[in-house]
């Protein structure tokens, strides 16, 4: 049986019918419900469907994602609380791109897989603008890695027209460098643009003044001494040359150099009729940003990203998840960003260790659940429930209950039960993880399990070390009432290591003493120790803990001994 999320019931159209559906931490359940009207007769039973499988946590690919991402969650939760905010900060920087990093290595092996790259990106961006912080100035130079990274098919294309015959006749030619302007990738602009001035000698004055102002567009240097203000009339001044170029008709005669100058003023219009280089309205906007508004703070994120998105995406088209939830990042707004990509991915990965970085951030602090958890706690232990519903990955798990004070050791304990004990070994790692936590409940539980089964396919020493791991006394008295009657009927013992290794183990029960002490009697008397065996045999008869079934063979046992010397002079 599962831990259901919740189970609703919606009214179908078929008379007293209703659908109900309830999730899981691996699945999705459709059931339909049957509501009889008062007096109506009739019968029909209910169907339940799985609609969806969570074939992600099945991938092998993605349990590469689970595995690596459960390392860098272990290493973030060790970060010591005392340490001040200011200076974790760049360990948070760099555990948000170890696990942007692991993501990019599982893309690569499925191949770019959309659901992915999705998720790097709103990462990536979650990184720019909530974890790094960055400021004015350093925003924008974050925002064009950013964009860049995720449009790397300029370089492919790149790679073609530059390996052709004549480059700068090529047909992609043009595209490639006004994608480049559209990255404010100046350098590679130049590089290209100089194939096509040595080209067109008449031309070649037009190709200077372009690469001139090129070379002169300033980037912001956070590390340098210019400050925000300083790099700001640096470009506004630049700004207006290239305004002054377009004023005196310098490109006219050439509509590509026009195109560029027109970019570098950040032209709406022109910018618009690129849509299909720019590929997304997010690159729009960065690009729009780079030049027109190069010192944008945070604060005016949104504004710029809402208009932007609106005049990219035309009216007819509706927007995607993945739009919302990038407009809400850059409204900073982090708990709309976690509640949309809970709502649109279809596994709990990503939300759970983001809101986990998040939490490390203190960003997310102001934010409760109305019943008492608070939002991280809530999205591991829905992650971790997901993993225990998996034959390998559920150890992993272990780990992210561990870390969640409020109900994880809870959670734990339900899920620990419900692990399917199919081997000894997988067992014993179950009994480990429930024995290092003082879980004294559940290893009862799982000794006894393992100690029935046992005793069904007649594996006694296993079924008795079980049964003494769990400190069950009744059953241990069971299976030492079973070797004794296997001894009865083959006159020896089996498990003979055990036996003689049970040491305090056997004060558990009378009937595992005497099963013990039984066991040593043999022994002194195959040693020929005759005398201790007799004053051993003699304390078993008189402490009556013998079982009354078993006198007649003490008696027995008795016999021989009467007969040797030493003992019948005693």
């Amino acid at each position: 049986v599962k831990k259901w999320k919740g189970a609703h019931t919606q009214p179908c159209h078929n008379d007293g019918k209703h659908m109900g559906f309830a999730w899981g931490p691996g699945d999705i359940l459709v059931y339909e419900t049957l509501y009889k009207a008062s007096g109506a007769s009739g019968s029909g039973c209910s169907f339940i469907h799985e609609i969806r499988k969570d074939e992600d946590i099945y991938s092998p690919i993605l349990r590469k994602l689970f595995n690596e991402s459960h390392h860098i969650f272990v290493g973030l939760q060790t970060i010591r609380e005392e340490l001040p905010s200011k200076s974790k900060k760049p360990q948070f920087v760099s555990i948000s791109k170890n696990y942007r990093s692991v993501i990019r290595a599982c893309m690569e092996e499925l191949q770019q897989v959309s659901i992915l790259l999705a998720i790097e990106l709103i990462w990536n961006l979650c990184e720019v603008l909530f974890i790094d912080a960055a400021p004015a100035g350093s925003l924008l130079l974050h925002l064009l890695d950013w964009v860049r990274l995720h449009k790397a098919d300029v370089d492919e294309r790149a790679r073609e027209v530059l390996q052709s015959e004549s480059p700068a006749e090529h047909h992609d030619y043009w595209d490639v460098v006004v994608s480049y302007v559209l990255q404010g990738r100046l350098e590679e602009v130049r590089q290209m643009l100089v194939k096509q001035g040595t080209l067109q000698p008449a031309a070649r004055s037009m190709y200077k003044q372009m690469d001139t102002l090129l070379s002169k567009m300033p980037f912001y240097n956070p590390g340098g001494t210019q400050t925000l203000t300083e790099f700001d009339v640096k470009w506004r001044h630049w700004h207006e040359e290239v305004d002054r170029c377009m004023q005196d008709n310098s490109f006219a005669s050439n509509r590509h150099l026009e195109v560029i100058c027109k970019i570098l003023l950040g032209d709406e219009d022109t910018l618009l009729d690129h849509k299909e280089l720019l590929g997304t309205w997010y690159h729009f906007l960065v690009t729009r940003l780079l030049f027109c508004h190069p010192t944008v703070k945070p604060t005016e994120l949104h504004y710029y990203a809402q208009s932007c998105m609106t005049m990219f995406l035309d009216s007819r088209s509706v927007s995607e998840p993945l739009d919302n939830i990038l407009l809400a990042a850059f409204e900073f707004d982090i708990h709309q960003v976690i509640k949309e990509c809970s709502i649109a991915l279809n596994n709990w990965w990503f939300v759970a260790h983001l809101t986990d970085l998040l939490d490390h951030c203190k960003l997310l602090q102001s934010h409760n659940l109305h019943f008492g958890s608070n939002l991280r706690e809530f999205l591991l232990l829905e992650y971790a429930s997901g993993l225990f519903t998996h034959h390998s990955l559920w150890q992993l798990a272990v780990d992210y209950f561990d870390h969640c004070p409020e109900f994880g050791r809870v959670y734990l304990e339900l899920q620990i039960e419900r692990v399917p004990l199919e081997t000894e070994r997988k067992a014993l790692k179950v009994l480990r993880i429930c024995e290092q936590r003082q879980m004294s409940e559940q290893v009862r539980s799982i000794c006894k399990i393992m100690a029935m089964r046992a005793l069904r396919n007649n594996r006694l020493g296993s079924a008795l070390s079980w049964s003494i791991r769990a400190k069950d006394a009744a059953f241990a008295t069971l299976i030492s009432e079973r070797f004794l009657q296997d001894y009865c009927a083959k006159g020896t013992f089996s498990d003979l290591d055990l036996i003689d290794n049970l040491g305090p183990a056997m004060l558990l029960s009378d009937r595992l003493t005497f099963l013990g002490k039984y066991r040593e009697f043999h022994k002194l008397y195959g040693e020929k120790r005759f005398r201790e065996a007799a004053k051993l045999l003699l304390s078993l008869m008189t402490a009556k803990i013998a079982p009354q079934s078993f006198w007649m063979t003490l008696l027995t046992d008795a016999l021989p001994l009467l007969e040797q010397k030493e003992v019948s002079h005693q």
